[in-house]
């Protein structure tokens, strides 16, 4: 048996011109390794898309991939992650499943106050699928707290269960304030735990459990992850894991130590290490740290540098200048961690402190989350106004009745 595993692919997560089909073309060469591989099935553990409405442009690229992938025999099977899942419920996933693109495994009901997964089978081989979907601010915890662990745990034949979120055991180094659940949450005896939402490659066969695994990102989403590279998928062969590298653009770092340096001294730093340099099909990534001993950040010439590199050729040039100061210029700080875990801070900062229709923290919490999903939405393409403000007032609705506000 021979299967994808694949995670966090967030098409259309860059805004940039030059970046903005990063993503998309990641994910259409992750694709074709699979069809060249020959899997028997794709495993994607949430977060295909950036967002749970994507753009037209980004979508007709990925329909027609799976389409592809389906005519060549083989079942891709997912679940809904952070960003793919929608206060109302309603996500593009919903229309790939009905197009018979993909297979969406978080099925299943509540019965006796307990949460009873269904499995989706592979014809193929035999193997069972299910899983929990994903939700920002961690509540998908919820599902966890609700399922029923010993019916599945009582299933016989290979088993695969899907996941999108942090486990708190397995937290990587910088990400250690990221809301996580134990491991012990997820239901044990299965062949393999497919895992999405953090960005980083792991694996750990948990005794009682089974192999745990994380791909990390299909491909960079933001400046760091440029810098380190690295972003690909599992091919799981028989149980053991390989690794592919999903690779479009080439990248080169330039990091410079700025400390007791004038601006002159970085342009020349700078200069020095992209001269002999040809960047055809390369993003460059300048990163600057460090006290410079006199002038300021804006007196670097920037411009100066930017138009060499493109000269040539780059792809795209970014710089991250969040580490660096001057004496003569204190630099206000950026707060480096993830945009999403600093709203988590604040929400639970200030859950609580001002009564608010009587409801209780942990429902607060609930409430603050979802209103910043719906509200965060982005008109879609050829929506007037009008009828974008009608989809946000009954996507509020659908909210405040979920909620029993009215």
């Amino acid at each position: 048996m021979r299967f994808a595993h694949i995670a966090d692919c967030h098409i259309g997560a860059w805004r940039e011109e030059r970046l903005k089909n990063l993503n998309t073309e990641a994910f259409l060469k992750a694709m074709q390794i699979c069809i060249e591989k020959d899997v028997d099935f794709i495993l994607i553990a949430g977060d295909l898309f950036n967002t749970s409405l994507p753009s037209v442009d980004n979508l007709k690229e990925v329909v027609g991939k799976l389409k592809e992938v389906r005519d060549n025999g083989i079942h891709t099977y997912m679940i809904a992650g952070s960003h793919d899942f929608s206060p109302s419920g309603k996500t593009i996933l919903d229309v790939l499943e009905k197009a018979d693109l993909i297979k969406n495994v978080f099925r299943g009901e509540v019965k006796d106050n307990k949460l009873k997964l269904r499995f989706t089978t592979n014809e193929k081989t035999g193997i069972k699928i299910t899983g929990i979907i994903g939700k920002k601010g961690m509540l998908d915890k919820r599902h966890y707290e609700d399922l029923d662990k010993e019916a599945l745990e009582a299933e016989q034949g290979k088993k695969i269960f899907m996941f999108h979120t942090a486990l708190e055991e397995y937290k990587p180094e910088g990400l250690e304030k990221m809301e996580a659940m134990s491991f012990h949450n997820l239901p044990k005896a299965f062949d393999y735990y497919a895992g999405g939402h953090v960005h980083y490659v792991f694996d750990k066969n948990e005794p009682g459990y089974g192999l745990i695994v994380y791909p990390g990102a299909l491909s960079p989403t933001n400046f760091k992850e440029l810098e380190k590279g690295g972003n690909g998928f599992y091919i799981v062969d028989s149980g053991k894991l390989q690794f592919e590298n999903v690779q479009t653009y080439n990248v080169f770092s330039i990091k410079i130590n700025c400390n007791d340096k004038t601006p002159e001294d970085v342009e020349a730093e700078i200069k020095k290490q992209i001269e002999g340099h040809e960047f055809m099909d390369t993003i460059v990534t300048l990163r600057l740290k460090g006290c410079l001993k006199q002038g300021k950040p804006a007196d670097i010439n920037f411009k100066s540098i930017f138009e060499i590199l493109y000269a040539k050729s780059a792809h795209f040039v970014m710089k991250n200048t969040s580490a660096l100061t001057s004496r003569e210029f204190e630099e206000m700080q950026v707060n480096a961690e993830p945009s999403e875990t600093v709203e988590e801070d604040l929400i639970k900062e200030n859950a609580g402190k001002v009564p608010l229709l009587g409801m209780d923290k942990e429902k607060e919490m609930q409430l603050t989350v979802k209103l910043m999903q719906t509200l965060s939405q982005e008109k879609q393409e050829g929506e007037t106004n009008a009828v974008f403000e009608e989809r946000i007032k009954k996507d509020l609705d659908s909210l405040f009745r979920e909620l029993e506000l009215i």
